[in-house]
């Protein structure tokens, strides 16, 4: 089993940022698994963003759905990052996709990795109870996968103003 990291934050905690900082650390190439989808002009320029700070060492893989077989399909010693998994939830839950099925899909993919992975994902429960079932069934989908992952993962930090707080670590560091 691959070295897991859940990173976690809210819109704009440098989550995005500080993950690919910790692949960074590893042996390039880094695969980066990308979940967005430009349906405006303005996700494009936010997209663009994201590939503009990426070295050449990243190896960039759209994945709007189907995240499992992207990390299945990569060469096993490269280390990944999921960037993100709230969008990721958000086009399954678009589509109209068994939510629970393919979470449990994803986490088996991940846990198959042996190269180390890094997740990034919203904390959307923080705030006020949403208004209509959608918004409901959504932020309480995104508590559920955030809670599984973090239970399989070997580190979990917390981002609030660009300032990781590590709330899980089991790695053992060599000495």
């Amino acid at each position: 089993m691959s070295e897991v990291t859940l990173v976690l934050g809210g819109a704009r905690s440098g989550k995005s940022r500080h993950a690919e900082q910790i692949v960074e650390r590893l042996d390039s190439p880094w695969a980066y698994l990308a979940t967005a989808q430009a349906f405006d002009a303005e996700m494009e320029a936010r997209i663009a963003l994201h590939r503009a700070r990426r070295s050449e060492s990243w190896r960039t893989y759209d994945a709007p759905l189907d995240l499992a077989g992207t990390l299945d399909a990569l060469p096993p010693d490269m280390p990944a990052l999921v960037d993100c998994l709230t969008l990721w939830l958000t086009n399954h839950l678009l589509a109209e996709h068994d939510l629970e099925a393919e979470a449990a899909r994803l986490i088996a993919a991940v846990l198959r990795r042996s190269a180390p992975v890094v997740l990034v994902a919203n904390e959307v429960g923080l705030g006020i109870v949403p208004d209509n079932a959608l918004a409901r069934r959504f932020r309480d989908a995104a508590g559920r996968l955030n809670q599984d992952l973090a239970a399989k993962a070997d580190r979990v930090v917390f981002l609030v103003a660009g300032l990781p707080m590590v709330f899980k670590d089991t790695v053992v560091k060599d000495r």
